[in-house]
C-alpha cells in the first residue's frame, strides 16, 4: 500500500532563498506541475511520491509527509532516478526524512515509564496512609523521646517509661552566666501526658512531608500544667539568682595603690521566655537555656585607664599642703586615698573628694589657727540654773578651701601641690545677751518617776543627759526623737526591757518611755502646748493614767513615735534633767505663766484580761491588766487671779492584756 509521504517543513532545505527556476524537458516531466518562481512569492515547488520499504511502511492513521523536490543541478538534466531529478542523500532511500522519529513515538516511552513510576508511589503512599492511620507521626520526639510511628496509647506508655522517673529531679538551667537548679515539685509543675500527645495531631496527608519524615526528626515539648503560685514564686527565685546590676568601672585604693576596677555588664532573666522555656522543655535531659537581657554599663574599660592615669596615680604621688595664716597643713598620700573615689557619670568616671575625710587628715594641723565658736547656753550648778557666755568662732571654710583641691591632686609637680586655706567668722548662733533675756529663772514645773531596772537606768541616763540644759526658745517646739538623734549602741545606749504587743521583750534603748513619760508630765504641768504625744497601747502601773507617753524610732533613727511639745510663751525654757540610780527627775526653768490641775475620771469599758499560754521556753509567764477608757482634763489658772483660762480634756483607751501561763504551770 502506497502512501504519499510529505517532508516535514523544519528540514534544513526549506530554509534557503531559492532563485526563480522551471523543470527541466524530460521524460518523466509533468505538464500540470505548479512552477515555483520565488521562495518568498512564487509558486510552491512540486512534491513527489516514493515508495516505502521495509518498516517504514505507514501504520494504521498515518501518513507518509509531502516531499518537496528538490531542485535540478545546475544546467543539468533531471537525475535518472527521480521523477524530475536525482534522489540525494536520504530522499527516497527508505530512511527517516532529516533522522527525525515521529512525535507520537518519541515521547511514548517515556511516557509509560513515568506512569509507572507514579503508579508504584501512589501504591506506596495509599499503603503509607493505611499502614500508619492513628499512629503519632513519623519523627515525632517528646522531651527527646522518639515516638513516631507508634500509636497513642503505646507512645504514652514509652513516655511513662522514659520520662516520669525525671519529673521528681531538679531541672538544671543555665541564664547568661548563671548556672542554677529549679525543684519541679516546689515550682508546681505537672506533667499533661493527653495535652502532649494531643500536640503531635494526626499523620500528615502532604506526600512531600511523609518522604521527609524519613530523614528529618520534629522534637516537641511537654505540655504542663503549673499551679500558678508556686510556679510564679519559683521563677522569683529564680530571677532573684539570675539578675544582675552592672558593676560599673571604678578605681579603688588599696593602701596609696590604686587598682582599676573592670566593668561588667548586667544581666537581667527574660521572665515570659523563661517560663515558656521552662514550661515546655522541663521534662528533658538537657539543661535547659534561659533567655536574658544583658543591662550594659556606662562606663567602658578604656575610660578607667583614663581615669586611673590621669587623676588616681598623680593623686597620691606626693603630699599636698595647705597653707593656713601661721603653720601649714598636710595631706599625705595615705588621706588622700582615704578622701578619694570616683563615680560613673555621663560615660566617664568623676573623681568625688570625701571632705569629711580630708578635713580629718589636716585639720589637727591648723586647729591652732581657727577659734571654735560656741553658743550661750544655761547650764545648772548647784541646782540653779547660770548662763555660760557665747564665743564667736573664726573657722576655715572648707568648701572654699578644698574647690581646686582635683585640679591639684591632677599634677605631679611638687611645686603645684598647694592649697590655700579660706577662713571667715562664724558668730554664735545664741548670744549671751540673748539668754539672759529669755526669762529662765524660776522652776515652772518638775516631775520624778522611778523604779526603773539597772539596764532601763543605762538608757534614762544617757537621754537625760543629753536633754540637759536644753533652751526651747519662744515659739520653738522641742521634739525628743528629733534632739536626741538616733537612739544605738555607738550612742551609748544598751539592750533594755520594752513592752512588745502587750509581752515582754528586749531592745537597745528600752527604757526611753520612762524618761518621755517623765518629760511630757514636766511640760503639761509647766502649761507647755502639747505638739504630738502617744500613750502605751497597754496600762503600766507606775504612770498616771491617760497622763503617759511612749516613744519608738526605726533602727537608723528615723522617728516612728515622738514626744513633741510647743513654747507658746514669751519666755524661753529651759530643761534640766537629774538622774539617779532610783529615779528620773525633770525639771523646766522659765517664768511661770499658769497653775496647772490634773483631773482624771472613772474608768469606764472594762474589759477583763483572757489567758495565753508562753511558749515552751523561755517562758515568762505574767499576770493579765484590764482595757478600759479614762479621761484626764488638764486645768489651768492664772496664777495672780486663780481664774481657769482653759480646760483641756483628753481620753485615752487602754487595751487589755491577757495572762501569759507558762507550760507546766497549770
Amino acid at each position: 500500500m502506497q502512501q504519499d509521504r510529505q517532508w516535514p517543513e523544519s528540514h534544513s532545505e526549506e530554509t534557503d532563498v531559492l532563485p526563480s527556476m522551471s523543470p527541466q524537458p524530460g521524460a518523466n516531466a509533468d505538464p500540470n506541475a505548479t512552477k515555483r518562481t520565488d521562495y518568498l512569492g512564487g509558486p510552491e515547488e512540486p512534491t513527489r511520491q516514493f515508495t516505502p520499504t521495509g518498516d517504514q511502511v505507514a501504520g494504521p492513521g498515518e501518513s507518509y509527509p509531502t516531499q518537496p523536490v528538490p531542485p535540478p543541478a545546475a544546467g543539468g538534466p533531471s537525475g535518472p532516478t527521480g521523477p524530475t531529478g536525482p534522489v540525494g542523500p536520504g530522499h527516497g532511500s527508505g530512511e527517516n526524512p532529516g533522522g527525525h522519529e515521529p512525535a507520537g513515538r518519541r515521547w511514548r516511552k517515556p511516557a509509560l515509564v513515568a506512569a509507572a513510576v507514579f503508579g508504584l508511589f501512589f501504591l506506596l503512599y495509599a499503603a503509607d496512609l493505611l499502614v500508619t492511620s492513628g499512629d503519632v507521626p513519623r519523627g515525632t520526639t517528646v522531651a527527646g523521646v522518639d515516638v513516631g510511628g507508634m500509636s497513642p496509647s503505646r507512645a504514652e506508655d514509652r513516655l511513662r517509661d522514659e520520662i516520669e522517673p525525671r519529673l521528681s529531679e531538679p531541672v538544671a538551667y543555665t541564664a547568661g552566666e548563671t548556672q542554677g537548679r529549679l525543684d519541679p515539685k516546689q515550682a508546681g509543675l505537672r506533667l499533661d501526658w493527653d495535652a502532649t500527645l494531643d500536640q503531635a495531631g494526626d499523620q500528615p496527608l502532604n506526600p512531600f512531608t511523609r518522604i521527609s519524615s524519613f530523614f528529618t526528626t520534629r522534637e516537641l515539648g511537654v505540655v504542663t500544667d503549673a499551679e500558678p503560685n508556686q510556679f510564679d514564686n519559683a521563677m522569683k527565685a529564680v530571677s532573684k539568682e539570675v539578675d544582675r546590676k552592672p558593676v560599673e568601672g571604678g578605681i579603688t585604693f588599696e593602701g596609696t595603690t590604686p587598682t582599676p576596677v573592670e566593668p561588667q555588664p548586667g544581666q537581667k532573666l527574660d521572665t515570659e521566655g523563661a517560663k515558656h522555656t521552662i514550661l515546655t522543655h522541663w521534662a528533658g535531659e538537657e539543661r535547659l537555656t534561659l533567655p536574658v537581657a544583658s543591662t550594659p554599663v556606662t562606663v567602658t574599660a578604656e575610660e578607667v585607664q583614663v581615669a586611673l592615669n590621669d587623676v588616681a596615680k598623680p593623686a597620691v604621688s606626693a603630699p599636698v599642703t595647705v597653707k593656713g595664716e601661721g603653720t601649714d597643713g598636710t595631706l599625705e598620700p595615705a588621706e588622700i586615698a582615704a578622701g578619694l573615689s570616683f563615680e560613673a557619670k555621663d560615660g566617664a568616671l568623676v573623681p568625688t573628694i570625701d571632705q569629711k575625710k580630708i578635713v580629718e587628715g589636716v585639720e589637727p594641723d591648723l586647729a591652732e589657727t581657727e577659734e571654735e565658736r560656741r553658743d550661750a547656753e544655761v547650764v545648772f550648778e548647784g541646782g540653779e540654773p547660770s548662763v555660760q557666755p557665747s564665743q564667736d568662732g573664726y573657722q576655715i571654710n572648707w568648701d572654699k578651701t578644698l574647690e581646686p583641691l582635683v585640679d591639684v591632686l591632677k599634677t605631679e609637680d611638687p611645686g603645684g601641690r598647694e592649697l590655700v586655706a579660706e577662713y571667715e567668722d562664724e558668730p554664735a548662733e545664741v548670744t549671751t545677751e540673748q539668754v539672759e533675756q529669755l526669762g529662765i529663772n524660776e522652776v515652772i514645773a518638775e516631775y520624778t518617776t522611778g523604779g526603773f531596772a539597772p539596764d532601763s537606768g543605762v538608757n534614762i541616763r544617757v537621754v537625760a543627759e543629753e536633754v540637759d540644759g536644753t533652751i526651747v526658745k519662744p515659739g520653738e517646739t522641742f521634739s525628743l526623737n528629733q534632739h536626741t538623734g538616733p537612739r544605738g549602741k555607738p550612742e551609748g545606749y544598751v539592750e533594755a526591757g520594752i513592752i512588745k504587743n502587750g509581752q515582754p521583750g528586749t531592745a537597745v534603748g528600752g527604757g526611753i518611755s520612762q524618761f518621755a513619760t517623765t518629760l511630757f508630765n514636766a511640760s503639761y504641768f509647766a502649761g507647755m502646748k502639747d505638739a504630738g504625744h502617744q500613750e502605751h497601747s497597754y496600762y503600766i502601773s507606775r504612770y498616771p493614767e491617760g497622763r503617759e507617753a511612749t516613744v519608738f524610732q526605726n533602727p537608723d533613727g528615723s522617728s516612728v513615735i515622738d514626744l513633741k511639745f510647743t513654747n507658746d510663751g514669751d519666755t524661753g525654757v529651759a530643761i534640766q534633767t537629774i538622774w539617779t540610780p532610783n529615779d528620773i527627775t525633770v525639771k523646766l526653768w522659765g517664768t511661770k505663766r499658769y497653775d496647772v490641775e490634773s483631773k482624771t475620771s472613772d474608768r469606764t469599758d472594762i474589759k477583763e484580761p483572757g489567758e495565753v499560754k508562753g511558749p515552751e521556753e523561755n517562758c515568762s509567764p505574767s499576770g493579765g491588766t484590764p482595757g478600759f477608757t479614762v479621761t484626764n482634763t488638764r486645768i489651768l489658772k492664772d496664777p495672780d487671779t486663780g481664774q481657769v483660762v482653759r480646760r483641756e480634756p483628753e481620753t485615752t483607751e487602754y487595751k487589755q492584756k491577757p495572762k501569759v501561763v507558762c507550760p507546766g504551770d497549770d
